[in-house]
């Protein structure tokens, strides 16, 4: 049997923790950035998790991961 193959996207958007979670980047931080506040640009940095109704559509994605 030939090996699965990972969803390259996902594979470059998505990150395993430690814990067996996704982390994840937030969106909205590419361009268009002079209208939003700097408050908002700094909370989009940081990184969360995948929620969890998401999380086995994710792993599909990701059979190796």
């Amino acid at each position: 049997m030939p090996k699965m193959k990972s969803n390259r996207g996902a594979a470059k958007r998505f990150r395993r923790t430690g814990s067996g979670g996704f982390k994840r980047k937030q969106s909205h931080l590419n361009h268009i950035l002079t209208k939003k506040k700097p408050k908002r640009k700094r909370q989009l940095r940081a990184t969360l998790q995948v929620a969890e109704s998401d999380v086995k559509a994710v792993r599909r994605m990701l059979p190796y991961s």
